[in-house]
């Protein structure tokens, strides 16, 4: 007798979601007694990293508890405090801001909110939020018992270190194929020490307490089900994850029929399979290539003239300019989109009522959009320079759609990287990033090269 062997079914992605959830929420607000002081949570795009922010802090206050919470931009932090306002309208929010700033207008309208420059005014709220920069400055004489740093692998261990005696235990929670931190001072001296300042706070974290075991969120409720494939096996191997969403469960359609252009070609590939590429002939041009910024504006243009509709697990909505972004490497290319959009009447970030963001993968990290049309960082470049190839750059520019993501680049790019091994020196102590940028680079070209539409 023959006995089949059936492999179990995976488990549905909302109970798993909530599995890890209820895990890492227990060893925040339940420690058990000997448990390290840290709790950190490693997030793929679109996980929920803001939503398990919120809930950790609710459950934290409902227990009795003051806390602190460390974001690293005031875009952040003013997110959050709105998000915490309208999902806990019991909790009272203290905004710390500098003496010369101000916090979102938009956060008058909470009546549980208080902002203030001082953290004197702010310690009888329940949650008081504010950047690393602005606690780094904060003495008080008693601590905080609990902390909560948001987006922490943008953090730098010497921001870490200048706010960790303001509290006793933390929970740590970001996206480790972002970008690294960013630093315009000179850090060989500190390469593979252990305290490398230019370092992640978590990566300084990890090393000091190795009896830290990373929680992991394995559900992207952001990236569809044509997308998550890819960016999990290109920038998390080691981590991977699976979209919340099934094949049918997104779509995009649209309102007029293709007028047998490339850009509308490359609109409908990338309507059908989530992905598409928009080929220029190979040429090695300036930074702010005017062919492919041009293709880049006609193609945004383009999206909303011809009437796209969104459709998710959320509802069916029409593609509007606030729901578009543009994704570029550097801030001249950004730059020279949006003049490009202004000039084919398309409103940009700025402008007044419904806008396409037009940013670098920088600020455009933990955003969102249902359709994203980026300039690849390596477009037609003469040389594959660190910058260019980093790799949380590329992960951050395909990864913040939830719908489609079109890219614009010149032909040439899968040979530019084959002409341009690494030559950055090995450092004893450091440990090597995987995927490189020639890894994921490749990983993706080879997606996309499926659905390539050249443009001539």
């Amino acid at each position: 007798m023959t006995i089949s062997q059936t492999s179990p079914a995976p488990e549905h992605p909302g109970a798993a979601a909530d599995s890890a959830v209820a895990a890492i929420l227990a060893a925040t607000v339940h420690p058990a007694p000997g448990a390290p002081r840290g709790v950190v949570v490693d997030s793929p795009p679109g996980a929920g990293k803001s939503t398990l922010v919120v809930r950790a802090a609710r459950e934290l206050v409902a227990g009795g508890e003051k806390l602190m919470i460390v974001a690293q931009t005031n875009s952040q932090v003013d997110d959050l405090v709105g998000r915490l306002a309208e999902k806990g309208p019991d909790l009272t929010i203290g905004r710390l801001h500098a003496s010369d700033g101000k916090p979102a207008a938009e956060l008058s309208r909470y009546a549980n909110v208080t902002a203030a420059a001082k953290v004197g005014d702010l310690l009888e709220q329940d949650v008081v939020i504010s950047t690393a920069a602005k606690w780094q400055w904060v003495k008080t004489e008693a601590r905080w018992r609990h902390a909560i740093v948001d987006e922490a692998y943008q953090m730098r261990s010497d921001a870490l270190l200048a706010v960790a005696g303001l509290f006793d235990r933390a929970l740590f929670v970001g996206d480790p194929g972002q970008l690294d931190p960013f630093t315009v001072v000179g850090t060989d001296q500190w390469a593979g020490l252990s305290y490398d300042p230019s370092s992640s706070a978590v990566v300084t974290l990890l090393a000091h307490n190795p009896e830290i075991r990373p929680h992991r969120l394995p559900v992207s409720w952001r990236l569809p089900y044509s997308a998550a494939p890819l960016i999990s096996a290109a920038f998390y191997p080691y981590t991977p994850f699976r979209s919340g969403t099934g094949p049918d469960d997104r779509r995009l359609t649209t309102g007029t029929a293709p007028d047998g252009s490339a850009l509308d070609a490359a609109i409908d590939e990338a309507a059908e399979h989530g992905w598409a590429l928009l080929e220029l002939p190979a040429r090695h041009t300036v930074r702010t290539d005017p062919q492919a910024v041009a293709a880049t504006a006609a193609t945004v243009h383009r999206l909303l003239t011809r009437g796209l509709t969104a459709h998710s697990e959320q509802g069916s909505t029409p593609l509007t300019a606030d729901r578009i972004a543009v994704g570029t490497a550097h801030r001249d290319q950004a730059a020279a989109v949006r003049a490009a959009l202004l000039r084919l009447g398309v409103p940009v970030d700025g402008s007044v009522g419904p806008a396409v963001t037009v940013d670098t993968a920088n600020r455009l990290q933990g955003r969102e959009y249902d359709v994203t049309v980026v300039l690849h960082p390596l477009s037609g470049r003469p040389d594959a320079t660190a910058f260019h190839l980093e790799t949380g750059r590329l992960c951050v520019l395909a990864s913040r759609h939830r719908h489609a993501c079109i890219v614009v680049a010149r032909a040439g790019i899968p040979e530019l990287l084959d002409e341009h091994p690494a030559t950055e020196p090995v450092q004893l102590g450091v440990t090597m990033k995987f995927p490189d940028g020639w890894e994921a680079n490749h990983a993706v070209l080879a997606q996309l090269n499926e659905h390539r539409v050249q443009l001539r």
